[in-house]
């Protein structure tokens, strides 16, 4: 067999490859002759054909198929032979199979590039840590009585707070605008749910009052036809409610499964279940960052076959949360390549970053990682025993296990490695939810 390669860029490489006919000819031969002892042609026994019967009626069949394999097993060789390693599957351009020459064809491929890492002792990362404090704990305790609240009719005027019931209704240039109408709509006054002025012109107000609210939506509202509009709500006020915490108390308590009523355990029990979320959360915010600082700080050249794959990938991603949130995913079949493009070519990089840093540092995933890792995503079950032997019954299942196991050990090498400044951060700025306000 031979081959030759040529050089079509960085990444490109072009391969002729030529298999001798000798090498067809011979496998066709050793096939016919035993597919005549076992094939039935009418007019001969069982096996009795003379091979030039068998080859006249099955010798192209014969050949064809010689011919796709020897190209595939070619092709392999080939690579092995000259040391290539193809970032995505070969083009085969130029086939020559006309019989009685030799089988040649021109393969075209990328190879992966070679990659010079930014020495990791360079590389700076920001690492934020979080204490739970006894006051998160209680703000935490405080959110969760607001969602056990009661409310009780007062006959006073409202107050910041308050929950008024009301019906309204929004008229742009005297016409009414589309979703601005509710009744019986309950509003907690201060939580910002409306447009500025709103809540603020409820305040002070008694049931039954009726009131208008000339008011303006913001110029980055996200309905066009509003933006930066003037318009007028009409509201009436059906009552005004006042929100009543329940007491911590056994009953409270028993709620969050702590039977003997005992605060401190059930401080306690909050407290672990914060440092548990917030532990998680900030595992997931140093990961990304420290992939996003490999990103920044390396350069890496693409090869456009891996690039093309993730593009389909990131599309058939955001297809299936598109179905998954009931939206119609037809627009992303049509959707041009260049709105994935990015996000694509980010992955690829990291992709081929963290593949070198593994091979660079023999860096591995010790079983016993894996395995705590599945038992955790298993205590959150009912039977967590059930989970675990569903992992472990099928490679596939444990293979992703063991690929989060492996790009957990990657970040913990970079942490290891790198120059880490520790940023203390509250409960609040790392969740970024306002958790422990409500």
């Amino acid at each position: 067999m031979q081959v030759s390669v040529e050089n079509t860029g960085s990444l490109g490489r072009k391969l002729r490859v030529e298999v001798p006919e000798e090498k067809i000819s011979s496998e066709v031969s050793s096939r016919l002759q035993r597919l005549s002892k076992t094939t039935k042609i009418q007019g001969f026994r069982p096996g009795k054909a003379p091979l030039k019967v068998v080859q006249s009626r099955y010798g192209a069949q014969v050949r064809q198929e010689v011919l796709g394999e020897l190209l595939q097993s070619s092709l392999h060789e080939a690579l092995n032979q000259e040391n290539l390693k193809p970032a995505g599957p070969p083009r085969i351009e130029e086939i020559n199979d006309e019989g009685g020459k030799d089988l040649a064809y021109t393969a075209v491929i990328e190879v992966y590039p070679e990659l010079t890492l930014k020495p990791i002792s360079d590389v700076k990362i920001e690492r934020p840590i979080c204490n739970v404090s006894d006051q998160d704990v209680t703000d935490m305790i405080n959110v969760l009585r607001k969602q056990q609240r009661r409310q009780e009719v007062v006959e006073r005027a409202s107050k910041d707070g308050d929950i008024v019931n009301i019906n309204f209704e929004g008229f742009l240039n005297d016409e009414a605008f589309e979703g601005g109408k509710a009744e019986n709509y309950n509003l907690e006054l201060g939580s910002n749910s409306f447009i500025e002025g709103f809540e603020a012109g409820l305040i002070g107000k008694k049931a039954d009052e009726e009131l208008t609210l000339d008011l303006k939506f913001p110029d980055d509202y996200g309905k066009e036809e509003l933006k930066g509009q003037n318009v007028q709500f009409k509201v009436k006020v059906n009552s005004v409610n006042e929100p009543v915490l329940p007491e911590i108390n056994d009953e409270f308590i028993a709620m969050f499964g702590i039977k003997d009523g005992d605060e401190a355990a059930f401080n306690a029990e909050i407290k672990r279940n914060m440092e548990r979320e917030v532990d998680l959360t900030l595992r997931q915010q140093l990961k990304i960052k420290v992939l996003d600082t490999l990103h920044e700080v390396n350069e890496v050249e693409l090869p456009q076959t891996m690039v093309t794959q993730e593009i389909q990938r990131v599309r058939e991603e955001l297809e299936q949360n598109m179905k998954r949130q009931g939206i119609d995913s037809k627009s992303m079949k049509d959707a041009d390549d260049s709105l994935f493009k990015e996000q694509a070519e980010k992955r690829v990089a990291l992709q081929l970053l963290v593949a070198e840093i593994i091979k660079q540092n023999d860096i591995k995933a010790e079983q016993a990682q894996v395995r705590a890792m599945i038992e955790d995503m298993a205590s959150g079950y009912e039977d967590p025993n059930t989970v675990i032997n569903w992992y472990y019954s099928d490679k596939n299942n444990l293979a992703q296990v063991e690929a989060l196991a492996l790009e957990e050990e990657v970040i913990n090498w970079v942490l290891a490695n790198a120059k880490v400044n520790e940023n203390e951060r509250s409960f609040d700025e790392i969740m970024n939810k306002r958790q422990t306000t409500g």
